[in-house]
């Protein structure tokens, strides 16, 4: 299946008019504007934070950190980027495991004691780049994303899965290799983890970040436990329980770190696991069983029900947490629901509808998020995909208050200093525009780190782009 390329949509009437064609409710703005009063570059000021414009950076990965939790100088690299962005919202960073086991690969970054003045340093990296480049940071606000990957874990061996489940998924157990007979976290355990969340959120603030993130999305554990509608005890079943890591970790925070923001990515919608059809295109697992554990999906996992997700923004809102990021799906089981794009990576599928379904989606669920939780500061996703008309999708929802941020992702490995572009009103680099060719993603889940071969000249250069044109190469044969 094929879908219309959006580079190839040159003008705004081509791109409303697919965007007919498919039945899609896109919003965008025809003109951009450029400037101090521009929508972009309007100053945030609510959920007791201010912030100098709509832009965000995502947190992300690079599978570049030291075996023993620390950043490298390819990490530093990126963080400098991000200060040289020109985004003001810092959500994150990117994912940082609180204790080695809740590692997502054993290059991911660990928050101790050890390893506090190297993830301190990353922030002085980044504040630094920003003042070079912009002259000030009174109006950034950079904070910390806080994980344990649970049934993706691989702390020691990028090629060995060792999943810390909270319960048993009729699909991705077996996707995955899971044995039936594999221990799942107990209650006891649950509480250690929400003791070592509240340790490390204690280091982040040593460490001068603004907030951290308790990371609910994607399939990893916080987000596990939204979906444990089945797990007997505390922490599953009712919503109440399923909802009480985070109330507690939130509690713990707000008691061993005073001043401390809390955010929490979430996904705010779920889907079933896809898998490859006959034709390499994305269907659905066809088991029924399956669709209890997609948190935020109706009744046959593959549409959207907030009915749940509204209920958790209620506990956030009742914890007085107030700055939400949002997401959706996941890149190890519904890659086109998370990140909508043309190019799927290697262990992945074709995708089964036009991207520009799966971003109006996430758009979409996230303005109706906003509506209902006008408090609460919201940053969207999903918009790589979008390319050139991301600048124009993304004023039109930040001008018409459907999102309070325009989060950026894996296309600021291409492309760092896109909101500065925009907001300056220059063209926009085309050759450094990410094209969702997804060789950021495929990279690590071979052993490889994560950047932009195909755009990015450090990373085109470096000894991986030929094994990934191998990889390539054996996967179309």
């Amino acid at each position: 299946m094929s879908f219309p390329r959006v580079n190839s949509l040159k003008t705004a009437a081509a791109f409303a008019a697919h965007l007919s064609d498919l039945g899609v409710d896109l919003p965008f703005d025809e003109t951009l504007a450029s400037g101090p009063d521009a929508p972009l570059a309007q100053r945030f000021a609510g959920a007791g934070v201010g912030v100098g414009n709509r832009f965000a950076i995502l947190p992300m990965e690079g599978w570049d950190g030291t075996t023993d939790g620390r950043p490298t100088d390819l990490t530093r690299r990126r963080w400098r980027n991000f200060g040289l962005s020109g985004a003001k919202l810092i959500w994150g960073g990117e994912a940082v495991a609180v204790r080695h086991d809740g590692r997502a690969n054993p290059n991911q970054l660990v928050l101790n004691r050890d390893t506090l003045p190297e993830i301190a340093g990353l922030r002085e990296e980044l504040l630094a780049a920003h003042r070079d480049r912009f002259g000030r940071t009174d109006d950034l606000l950079v904070g910390l994303q806080l994980t344990h990957s649970g049934r993706f874990a691989r702390p020691n061996d990028k090629a060995r899965l060792e999943p810390r489940t909270l319960y048993r998924h009729p699909v991705l157990d077996a996707k995955f290799g899971i044995a039936d007979d594999r221990p799942i976290l107990s209650d006891d355990e649950i509480s250690r983890l929400i003791e070592e969340f509240v340790a490390a959120a204690v280091l982040a603030r040593k460490a001068g970040y603004a907030f951290v993130d308790v990371k609910h999305c994607h399939g990893y554990l916080g987000h596990e436990f939204l979906s444990a509608v089945d797990r007997p005890g505390r922490f599953g079943g009712n919503l109440e329980n399923r909802t009480r890591f985070v109330r507690e970790v939130v509690s713990g925070i707000r008691a061993a770190a005073p001043g401390l923001h809390v955010g929490v990515r979430l996904s705010v919608f779920d889907f079933v696991p896809f898998q490859p059809g006959p034709d390499g295109t994305g269907v659905p697992s066809d088991n029924p069983s399956a669709r209890a554990f997609a948190f935020g999906a109706d009744g046959t996992g593959v549409g959207v029900n907030l009915d749940e997700p509204m209920k958790f923004l209620d506990v956030l809102d009742s914890l007085g947490v107030r700055l939400v990021c949002t997401t959706a799906g996941s890149p190890y089981y519904n890659p086109h629901v998370q990140r909508p794009a043309t190019f799927p990576p290697s262990d992945g599928y074709q995708p089964p509808e036009d991207p520009l379904v799966g971003v109006a989606r996430q758009v979409n669920a996230v303005a109706a998020l906003k509506a209902r939780f006008p408090q609460l500061a919201l940053v969207g996703s999903g918009y790589s995909y979008l390319q050139e008309w991301l600048p124009h999708v993304g004023q039109r929802v930040v001008r018409t208050g459907m999102a309070d941020f325009i989060g950026l992702g894996r296309m600021v490995l291409s492309y760092p200093e896109m909101p500065a572009d925009v907001i300056e009103g220059k063209p926009l680099a085309r050759k450094k525009i990410c094209r969702t060719f997804s060789e950021c993603t495929t990279a690590p889940r071979n052993g490889m780190v994560s950047g932009c071969y195909p755009l990015d000249p450090f990373y085109k250069a470096r000894p991986e782009y030929g094994q990934l044109l191998e990889l390539k190469k054996l996967v179309r044969s």
